[in-house]
């Protein structure tokens, strides 16, 4: 692929960030395309999504697309913590 993106997110916690990953890690093989594709790892409390394509429309719309994947999963986690209180 021709273009990349990292997307970088830091979590207060390892938890908190493994729940974010593997609530958007099912989705790296589901939701690929034949102009992008993403991947999807955790270290420790650093959530980074790799978004490739083979053309910057297809990279925006693959940002768009993990941004808002990304921000449903912090919603449901925090969600739940709340819950749990």
């Amino acid at each position: 692929m021709a273009h990349g993106t990292d997307l970088v997110f830091d979590y207060g916690s390892p938890a908190v960030a493994r729940v974010v990953e593997r609530s958007v890690a099912v989705e790296a093989g589901d939701i690929e395309g034949d102009r992008s594709e993403a991947s999807v790892e955790r270290d420790g409390a650093t959530v980074t999504v790799t978004v490739e394509a083979a053309d910057l429309t297809a990279l925006r719309a693959g940002n768009n697309t993990w941004l808002t994947l990304v921000e449903v999963a912090e919603r449901a986690a925090a969600a739940a913590r709340r819950e749990r209180r």
